[in-house]
């Protein structure tokens, strides 16, 4: 991980960054942005659900010091008030000992939420509030390249105000199932991400989606033909969704994928890609060569916070995206 050092124990020292945001002072010269990703690139999903707690700060700390991924993922979803908050779910039942919808709480009964530190994910885990979306673009913005799924689509508006506040319109991935979305996004002068089932990709024309989509966001489980669709269609990035085998990145890897979004960045990181491949000058992959290991030639941003924690990967199991 390049780190870099502007003044030895001013650790605090700050500078005034866009509308008047704190900037960290080893951005330097701006933000690290999708310029930086890789050839092939790794995103933990939920900050790699399979390695530690979905979409919580530890586990997003720990993904990040971990150094595994280039791109951390987190859901989006909105309180009473409008307040954008980071949890997967219509409601906080299966991953908080609290019950009921997101939408319902106020934002002091929020804070009052505590995670529930699942069963199986190695490691030991806090019991610990669940994130604000300010407070991921704050402890992440410009040090590493974010996604954010957009789960309330009213809230589109104000999350581009976020991201255009904090000057992150080109380190933060905007993500949706529908295409309106994605090209509301990219009307927004946001990073358009579309993500697709298995299902959909057998009927889709992704090529018409080329000229506002920045990643398209494809079920891995789809047939071999509809992948090839994808890759094929003029958007730039097509990643693969939800990866959790060296054997399922593999193959979307040989078909043309440029990266992976996966619940074990750890595992993939550990485990050599099978194959020969060359990358054109789109980034894809081409069956002489090899794929780039994971993160090489990267930057990243060095985020202070909790410990990284370490133990097995328990083992992969297939999720589903969404």
């Amino acid at each position: 991980m390049v780190t870099r050092t502007v003044l030895a124990g001013l650790t605090a020292l700050t500078l005034v960054g866009p509308a008047g945001f704190l900037t960290p002072l080893e951005w330097g010269g701006g933000p690290l942005t999708v310029d930086a990703l890789p050839p092939v690139v790794h995103t933990a999903h939920r900050g790699g659900a399979l390695e530690v707690p979905e979409n919580s700060m530890s586990g997003l700390v720990a993904a990040f010091e971990r150094g595994t991924a280039q791109v951390l993922d987190a859901d989006t979803r909105t309180l009473r008030d409008g307040t954008l908050v980071v949890m997967h779910d219509a409601t906080v039942d299966r991953t908080t000992y609290a019950t009921g919808p997101v939408r319902g709480l106020s934002r002091e009964g929020w804070r009052r939420l505590r995670l529930r530190p699942p069963a199986g994910v190695p490691g030991r885990w806090r019991a610990e509030r669940p994130p604000t979306v300010a407070e991921v673009l704050d402890r992440f913005g410009g040090r590493i390249v974010l996604m954010l799924e957009v789960k309330d689509a009213p809230s589109l508006a104000g999350l581009g105000a976020m991201i255009h506040e904090r000057g992150l319109a080109r380190s933060v991935f905007v993500n949706s199932n529908k295409p309106w979305v994605a090209r509301r996004a990219h009307d927004l002068g946001l990073l358009a991400q579309l993500w697709r089932t298995r299902k959909q990709l057998r009927t889709d024309r992704p090529a018409r989606w080329a000229s506002f989509v920045d990643v398209l966001d494809v079920d891995y489980k789809a047939r071999d033909a509809d992948l090839l669709r994808a890759v094929n269609s003029g958007v730039p990035r097509v990643w693969a969704h939800t990866v959790t085998t060296p054997r399922q990145r593999d193959r979307v890897l040989r078909l043309g994928c440029n990266g992976v979004i996966t619940d074990a960045p750890g595992l993939l990181a550990r485990t050599p890609v099978k194959g020969r491949w060359d990358m054109d000058r789109g980034g894809r992959a081409t069956d002489q060569g090899r794929v780039p290991r994971p993160g090489a030639g990267v930057r990243r941003r060095r985020v202070s916070g909790a410990r990284s924690r370490t133990g097995r990967t328990r083992r992969a199991c297939r999720r589903t995206r969404g």
